[in-house]
């Protein structure tokens, strides 16, 4: 009977919900970001936000987002990465990293909080050494809204995953001090403003009532603007749009699970890189680079006319749910701000730095 349903059901729910998906509008982006980034500004014993003073040369944090920690079953986005997410969590709480988790952590938009706590013991075992050294920071998605939506019950569940409760947050600022000026570094998930994904009350009926069983039902691995790549795109570039506009802010967020470094998206960089390799008559680097942009394409098509001028201050983590069990997040360390991936070699868990370049050559105004 299920196998039936499937059948009849999954090429229709997915043409509606690519039909009428998650459909960002920029002045909703854009006020939506920027009431957040002024309440982010107050200080941590504050309800609204947190600014918190961070030094590069002497702190080190991990970003990841988008685990959408399932139940193991056909539509858990996580099962295949759990294994290099653990490998990295064993090794970031090695090196004393501070962790901070973007949003979407656990997908309880088709699970209950009680299968999520019951298959993913062993994730939050690992989470919680984080938290008990007061290096964690969990900041809220929309598929998790569920920690915003009832304050005093998500705390219970907290208590059961960590041992002690949490504060959560929409968003964060990293403040870097510089000799005569400062840089924040604002942290949020990047959902924001987005009507469908942003916890309006008719939104949240809809996806705790009828999408997310669908989807568990179905088994349907798809997540709103991060299965749809022109969304993807668009979202990114809002975002970008955006924090252009703040001439001493950095943005970094998730959602799209799109990884961007320096505005660019993989498959613009390596646009730029074929440029560079054809002015240097770089045969060899022509041939890979013109191998590859074929493979990218089919996974997003989209690249920003701007790319060759972009303003380096928007971040992407990407995801840890990738469907080869790779994950991507953004380390800030020693001065510097990484893309790194940990994905398989024979099996075995590997960290990758995709790419790298030190904060203070980010942006010519921090110098």
């Amino acid at each position: 009977m299920r196998r039936s349903l499937k059948f009849l059901l999954t090429k229709p729910v997915l043409f509606i919900v690519n039909r009428f998906s998650s459909a960002p509008k920029r002045e909703n982006v854009f006020a939506s970001l920027t009431k957040l980034y002024n309440e982010s500004l107050d200080q941590p014993d504050k309800k609204s936000g947190s600014m918190f003073s961070f030094d590069p040369r002497e702190q080190s944090i991990i970003i990841f987002s988008d685990h959408h920690k399932g139940a193991r079953d056909g539509s858990d986005d996580f099962r295949f990465a759990e294994k290099n997410y653990l490998a990295a969590l064993d090794y970031y709480n090695e090196q004393n990293f501070f962790y901070v988790n973007l949003g979407d952590g656990e997908e309880l938009w088709e699970n209950t909080i009680f299968s999520v706590l019951k298959h993913n013991k062993e994730v939050f075992a690992k989470e919680k050494l984080f938290a008990d050294r007061d290096a964690y920071c969990k900041i809220i998605g929309n598929h998790d809204l569920f920690w915003k939506n009832d304050p005093f019950t998500a705390q219970l569940y907290i208590k059961k995953m960590y041992g002690r409760e949490l504060k959560m947050f929409e968003g964060i600022v990293l403040r870097v001090q510089l000799p005569t000026k400062y840089v924040d570094v604002f942290c949020t998930h990047g959902h924001q403003g987005d009507v469908q994904s942003d916890g309006n009350a008719f939104s949240k009926w809809f996806v705790s009532y009828i999408w997310g069983p669908l989807q568990s039902f179905l088994e349907i691995n798809i997540n709103s603007t991060s299965a749809n790549d022109n969304l993807k795109s668009l979202h990114n570039k809002m975002m970008y749009d955006w924090v252009y506009e703040k001439p001493y802010c950095i943005l970094i967020t998730g959602h799209t699970h799109q990884p961007v470094f320096k505005s660019l998206t993989h498959l613009e960089r390596l646009y730029l890189a074929l440029e560079d390799a054809k002015e240097k008559n770089d045969a060899a680097a022509i041939d890979k680079i013109e191998a590859e942009i074929p493979r990218r394409r089919r996974e997003y098509d989209f690249v920003n006319n701007s790319f060759r001028n972009m303003n380096p201050s928007y971040f992407n983590s990407g995801c840890c749910c990738f469907d080869d069990g790779t994950i991507t997040g953004i380390e800030l360390d020693k001065g510097f701000i990484r893309l790194i991936k940990w994905s398989y070699k024979d099996g075995v868990p590997e960290r990758i730095v995709a790419e790298e370049t030190s904060l203070y050559e980010l942006l010519p105004f921090m110098a």
